[in-house]
């Protein structure tokens, strides 16, 4: 499907999750087409812009447009150096292991999550591969059965920046206190309204209501649930300047890395949400209406 704004022309990528941006140049954004782009994101919730030849700063101001940056804890906790308002994506022969490899929503350790994510990428592999799989959270709630969709909304879960480190070997000293956040585990989207599914394998330590071995089958299962279930899924294959603003809320991603020993390099800015993600209230009694 091809839609017509004023200012360019969105190309979805699926009926429900993603879209192709074409006709703009990132660097100069005026209000008129700022006004259609945050409704395109909106609508679609993950956004591709083509062939953008951005400056680190034009990278942040583009983003500044949807809120105010978030500084990355690896800089601000951990004493890691460069820009704290950008986390640089470099992938190599020598990397150990690959950044966003496993289901996941950005930082969602934080007391209060990204509203979005936009990541640059400015080399990919000469041989092709490299893609990102982005998957629609809303979805992901609405195709669970009735009975454990009821059975969510009363759960919170433990988000640990922590564990998250622990997969790339980083452990912290005594002094670093990375963040760390109770969430619920279906969150109402702050704009449409609509429930999301808001657990992911590299941050969500446990459900605490439940027993330790209830918390891993349950959330194995949803894991199980957001990974398999296609369609659920889009696909972006990156080409060289290319950009990607997502919904961190409402979206979860996975970078593929299946071009070892070949290099793929960018960088990320994240924005800020307004306040911390609430739990979803269904007033509608039959969990059905919301859907509409």
């Amino acid at each position: 499907m091809i839609d017509k704004y004023q200012h360019f022309t969105l190309e979805s990528l699926t009926p429900k999750l993603g879209a192709e941006v074409h006709g703009v140049d990132l660097a100069r954004v005026s209000a008129d087409l700022f006004a259609e782009l945050a409704d395109a994101f909106h609508r679609h919730l993950v956004l591709v812009f083509r062939d953008q030849e951005l400056t680190r700063a034009e990278h942040k101001r583009f983003a500044r447009l949807f809120g105010p940056l978030q500084l990355h804890p690896a800089k601000t906790r951990l004493g890691m150096p460069g820009d704290p308002e950008i986390f640089d994506i470099k992938i190599n022969a020598d990397t150990q292991v690959a950044n966003g490899e496993d289901w996941h929503t950005d930082l969602s350790c934080e007391p209060v999550p990204p509203k979005a994510s936009a990541l640059y990428i400015t080399q990919v592999p000469p041989s092709g591969g490299g893609d990102t799989l982005f998957a629609n959270m809303q979805e992901a709630y609405a195709t669970l059965s009735r009975p454990v969709r009821d059975m969510l909304l009363k759960l919170t879960a433990y988000h640990s920046g922590y564990k998250d480190l622990r997969a790339y070997g980083l452990v912290p000293s005594p002094e670093q206190i990375y963040p760390c956040a109770n969430h619920p585990v279906v969150i109402a989207h702050p704009e449409s309204g609509k429930p999301v599914l808001f657990v992911n394998e590299p941050f969500t330590e446990k459900i605490n209501e439940l027993t330790a071995k209830e918390s891993a089958a349950m959330l194995e299962m949803l894991y199980r649930h957001i990974q398999i279930n296609t369609r659920l899924h889009c696909r972006v294959r990156w080409a060289r300047n290319t950009l990607v603003l997502w919904d961190n809320r409402a979206v979860h991603h996975h970078a593929i890395w299946d071009y070892y020993p070949e290099s793929r390099q960018g960088e990320r800015v994240t924005i800020q949400n307004d306040a911390p993600p609430k739990a979803f209230i269904n007033n509608h009694g039959d969990g059905e209406l919301w859907r509409r």
